[in-house]
C-alpha cells in the first residue's frame, strides 16, 4: 500500500468512526429497524469509499452519504410498503373468503337437504339405474350395511359392491351438481 492510499484509509476511517453512529441513527428514524439502518450506513459508507478511490468531485462527504442513505431508506420503506399492500390485499382476500363462508353457513337450511326437489332428483337417478346397482347402493346408504355386510348378502365380492356403489355415486354427482354441496351431506357421495 502506497503513501496515498495508506492517507486515503486513514481519512476514510476517521470519517467512518465521525459518522457512522449518526448516519444510523438518522436510517433508524425511517426505518424503525436497527439491523436494516445498519445495513443502509454500511452499504452508503462501501460505496463512498469505491468512490474515494475514484477522483472523484464530492466536496461535501457527509452530505453526499447522507443523500446515499437518504435513498436507500427511501428504496427500503417503498420495498416494506410494497409487501404491506401486498399483505393488505391477502388479509383482504382472506376475510372476503371468510365472510362469504360464514354468510352461506348462516344462510344454509338444513331443511333444504331434503327438499322434494333433490328428493325427486335422487329418486329419478336411482330409477335409471341397473336392478342390482340400485339395490347395492340403497343397501349402502339407506340400510347403513357396510361393503362386506352386502356382499355376504349377495354373495358377491367387496369389489363387487364398490363397483356398483362407485356408479351409482357418479350418476348422482351429475344429477345433482346444481345441488352440491348440501346433497354431499346428505348422501355422503365420495
Amino acid at each position: 500500500m502506497d503513501k496515498g492510499q495508506s492517507t486515503l484509509l486513514m481519512d476514510f476511517n476517521r470519517f467512518f468512526q465521525t459518522y457512522q453512529r449518526r448516519f444510523i441513527h438518522f436510517a433508524y428514524t425511517y426505518t424503525h429497524d436497527e439491523a436494516a439502518a445498519e445495513d443502509i450506513v454500511m452499504e452508503a459508507m462501501t460505496d463512498y469509499w469505491e468512490q474515494m478511490a475514484a477522483p472523484s468531485h464530492v466536496t461535501n462527504a457527509p452530505a453526499y452519504v447522507l443523500t446515499m442513505v437518504k435513498h436507500k431508506c427511501i428504496d427500503y420503506l417503498r420495498h416494506l410498503q410494497y409487501h404491506q399492500k401486498v399483505s393488505d390485499e391477502i388479509t383482504q382476500l382472506y376475510t372476503w373468503e371468510l365472510s362469504t363462508r360464514l354468510s352461506t353457513l348462516e344462510e344454509f337450511e338444513p331443511e333444504e337437504i331434503f327438499t322434494k326437489e333433490i328428493l325427486e332428483v335422487v329418486e329419478g337417478t336411482l330409477q335409471k339405474l341397473p336392478e342390482r346397482t340400485r339395490q347395492i347402493f340403497l343397501m349402502s346408504r339407506y340400510e347403513n350395511l357396510s361393503h362386506k355386510e352386502i356382499a355376504d348378502r349377495l354373495e358377491i365380492t367387496t369389489k363387487g359392491v364398490e363397483f356398483h356403489i362407485a356408479k351409482a355415486t357418479k350418476l348422482l354427482r351429475v344429477a345433482l351438481k346444481d345441488y352440491l354441496p348440501t346433497a354431499l351431506l346428505y348422501f355422503y357421495i365420495n
